[in-house]
């Protein structure tokens, strides 16, 4: 009898633990000591692979439960000393402003190699300092569509992507788990022949290979990361020195912490796991090109010429990664042909709220603005009003 009874409370008070587990908000702004804001740094809890970045204007928000209250929160960024703090203590803290403290290297301490020797070990370590068993990553996608430097549609999805790896060509499966998007003003609706998150992969040097003797290499800064010396290193192509690209190289490890090339203005930026390794955080690029309109479009617009500036501008933020293979959950409903656009899904305003965005950034709003001035709707009604 009194055996039953213990475990009538014990699995009461488990139930009420579970059940009684509220969500919490932690958010702040991430600054220098000059009160700079500090864009696309990773707020992660290594150990549960949760996280998001900064926006543009240094703001983040992660949200969790009161399960993660003793979990530890790592702030980190290129050329600054990582910060932890506990959950708990960070809610606590009567000012929500994280400042970094910069982490100074001199590049004369350490002796330098050849930097294209520098660059072929990292990437003949690539799978020696990343994650390399297959995961799934849980990433926001948004495109932003402007005609003329004008805002004319939005697209963002939630996706869940099976990733085989920091050297595969490709993408596993694909699914699209939520999405929002506003009404689409464009004029010139150039639509892409499949869905652009596929190019994360595809256009990553990092996965399609670098021919490094067609580059000339050079060390151009330094920097650091969670305490490590990082080498800057610049290759511009032979043939063309306009076509660049540029690698953060730890000096020790050889791990890659970033990526940037001249293509598109493509960013690639990555954070470390719990056990050290390698993981994609953030990355945009911005197609920018010329598309013929109509000769009524062009009265319409008042243009000089029968053309007008468009600019897809892509960002990717992942805001989770799931490493066991029994959890990972990925249904392919990516179609061929089809443009990030065109996919017919149920706004859930409730999924939104739930999801770890980070604030909208002074880019986010100027766009939503401009898309709510066209006709003076909201973009939550539009939202709602679109049949995705």
């Amino acid at each position: 009898m009194l055996k039953n009874i213990i475990f009538f409370l014990l699995l009461n008070t488990h139930s009420f633990y579970l059940f009684s587990q509220e969500n919490i908000n932690v958010e702040g702004i991430i600054i220098d000591t000059d009160n700079e804001a500090l864009p696309y740094t990773a707020v992660s809890i290594l150990s549960k692979y949760l996280g998001t970045v900064s926006n543009d204007d240094g703001a983040f928000l992660l949200k969790l439960d009161t399960s993660h209250l003793k979990d530890t929160i790592s702030v980190s960024t290129m050329g600054y000393k990582t910060f932890k703090i506990q959950v708990q203590d960070y809610l606590n803290l009567n000012n929500k402003i994280i400042v970094l403290e910069e982490d100074f290297f001199l590049l004369d301490e350490i002796v330098i190699s050849n930097p294209i020797t520098i660059v072929k070990e990292a990437l003949k370590k690539l799978k020696e300092t990343t994650y390399k068993k297959p995961h799934q990553l849980n990433v926001l996608y948004r495109r932003f569509s402007n005609e003329n430097n004008t805002s004319r549609f939005l697209v963002e999805h939630f996706i869940k992507i099976f990733d085989f790896g920091p050297t595969a060509l490709t993408f596993g499966n694909i699914e699209i788990a939520q999405g929002r998007m506003s009404n689409d003003y464009r004029f010139a609706k150039k639509k892409q022949e499949f869905h652009a998150v596929n190019m994360i992969a595809k256009q990553n040097p990092l996965r399609k290979g670098i021919t490094l003797n067609s580059f000339k290499w050079k060390i151009i800064d330094d920097s650091s990361y969670d305490g490590e010396d990082v080498l800057i290193i610049e290759g511009k192509e032979k043939k063309d020195s306009s076509k660049w690209i540029r690698l953060y190289i730890g000096d020790e490890t050889k791990s890659i912490y970033k990526l940037e090339k001249s293509h598109l203005n493509a960013v690639y930026i990555y954070k470390k796991n719990k056990d050290g390794k390698m993981v994609l955080s953030y990355h945009n690029r911005e197609y920018v090109f010329w598309e013929k309109v109509s000769p009524q479009t062009k009265r319409l617009l008042k243009l000089k010429e029968d053309k007008i500036k468009l600019s897809y501008r892509h960002e990717a933020i992942v805001l989770g990664i799931e490493t066991e293979r029994k959890k990972i959950r990925v249904s392919e409903n990516i179609k061929p042909g089809k443009d990030i656009g065109d996919y017919n899904l149920k706004y859930d305003s409730e999924f939104w709220k739930s999801v770890s965005l980070p604030p909208d950034s002074k880019f986010y709003k100027e766009s939503s603005k401009q898309l709510e001035n066209i006709y003076g709707i909201s973009i939550e009604t539009q939202f709602k009003r679109v049949k995705n």
